[in-house]
């Protein structure tokens, strides 16, 4: 009795939190999107499936969800490899091993709407005096207006880099601790049967053994692709003649639900649990997949 009164005190507050700020939202958004809800949260009038026959005919909304699977596409595996690859390099380190993690995780406490508007008025400055622009400058390159939709949409280089810098520290530490439960000895008897302390180390000792962690960061990886939103926002702007694809879908969902021409909540509810649906298919395929 004593044991379970301090454990309801301590994760009480938890839960309650959870339950109230997390379930209860998303069972009401799923509730939601059978309904018809313009300008309120209280459902109306019944509509079944025609919200999400909707989302699903909406081109604007499809073509979001289509380039951000090219995104998805793109920045997955770069953030993958470099984070794997400076992992190696950080584990392989004798001597201020500590500082180097630090330096490299350090991004990731960092707030995305400050890094965003870092990255925008202070590296990518459409002017002259941005840091990008001052570089090509040296080398007698026009300036190029970096957040503006132009053609070729360089605002595409500012987005990729910024959610480089900003999560490439996180998935270091977690190869860091995968490759740290490595035991030592595998690589002392693959070293004796001659194998070369590079590439055949990497390829049938240290990727076989990070297999568990790969799959943890590859899904990591994907749904938060998908649920970009603070960087896309703050650097495009609300509306600055972008194209609709050009924004993440959370964003499309945002303007949907809260734009200035109405709030629907019921279309914006039924895109919500259409892109979920998105997220958990392609997290369990490529489980799946990489598992094998």
């Amino acid at each position: 009795m004593k044991h379970g009164r301090a454990f309801w005190l301590f994760v009480g507050p938890f839960a309650i939190g959870l339950l109230v700020f997390v379930y209860v939202p998303i069972g009401w958004s799923l509730l939601l999107s059978f309904f018809e809800a313009r300008n309120t949260v209280t459902p109306a009038e019944f509509v079944g499936l025609r919200n999400y026959a909707d989302m699903l005919t909406d081109e604007p909304f499809l073509r979001s969800l289509g380039t951000f699977s090219v995104f998805a596409a793109f920045i997955v595996p770069l953030t993958f490899v470099l984070a794997l690859a400076l992992a190696l390099l950080v584990n392989q380190i004798r001597f201020m091993k500590a500082f180097f993690r630090s330096v490299f995780f350090l991004p990731t406490a960092c707030s995305y709407v400050v890094a965003s508007l870092v990255w925008k008025l202070s590296i990518f400055n459409g002017v002259r005096f941005g840091l990008a622009n001052t570089v090509l400058g040296w080398f007698g390159a026009d300036p190029i207006a970096w957040t503006v939709s132009t053609s070729p949409p360089w605002y595409w280089l500012v987005l990729v880099t910024l959610r480089l810098w900003l999560q490439l520290g996180f998935y270091l530490i977690l190869f860091i601790a995968g490759l740290q439960r490595i035991p030592q000895h595998l690589y002392e008897a693959a070293w004796i049967d001659g194998a070369s302390r590079g590439w055949q180390t990497l390829r049938f000792i240290t990727l076989p053994q990070l297999r568990t962690t790969s799959v943890a960061v590859l899904l990591l990886l994907l749904i938060a692709a998908y649920q970009a939103f603070d960087e896309f926002y703050n650097v495009l702007g609300s509306d600055r003649g972008y194209p609709p694809f050009a924004r993440p879908p959370l964003i499309y969902l945002y303007y949907t639900a809260l734009g200035s021409g109405g709030q629907d909540f019921g279309h914006g509810s039924a895109g919500a649990v259409i892109l979920t649906l998105l997220i958990a298919g392609v997290t369990l395929l490529q489980g799946k997949v990489i598992t094998r």
